[in-house]
């Protein structure tokens, strides 16, 4: 049954909802620099299950390095919200710390997940 987890930056000024089979899938940290400063466990959706909702006009895209992944935060609280990924450009990465806790249910972020780490996000 497909589900829908809402997200909210900090201030609530960016909201955005993610549509998922399991709740938060393939779940990771990416080692790069970029994402190792931000120290975000990023889930997985693909680009036509993520949709901002409110505040897109609010939001600030960050490039590096190859410049091919595209990163959003809130340009009012700074909270990075989501990323268009480099190596896969139909998928995004978002911030689980975004996901509202009453959307998750059952779903533990504390036990049974398993978290790798990727390269080069």
């Amino acid at each position: 049954m497909v589900q829908t987890l809402k997200g909210t930056c900090h201030g609530g000024t960016v909201e955005f909802e993610v549509r998922s089979e399991a709740g938060p899938e393939g779940l990771k940290r990416c080692d790069c620099p970029l994402c190792t400063r931000k120290g975000a466990i990023m889930a997985t959706a693909l680009l036509a299950d993520l949709t901002v909702t409110k505040g897109t006009d609010k939001l600030s895209l960050y490039r590096c390095n190859t410049h091919v992944a595209r990163h959003y935060f809130c340009s009012i609280c700074g909270i990075y919200t989501h990323h268009q990924r480099r190596k896969n450009s139909n998928e995004y990465g978002y911030n689980v710390a975004c996901i509202d806790l009453a959307s998750l249910g059952d779903i533990s972020m504390t036990h049974g997940i398993s978290m790798s780490v990727e390269s080069n996000n």
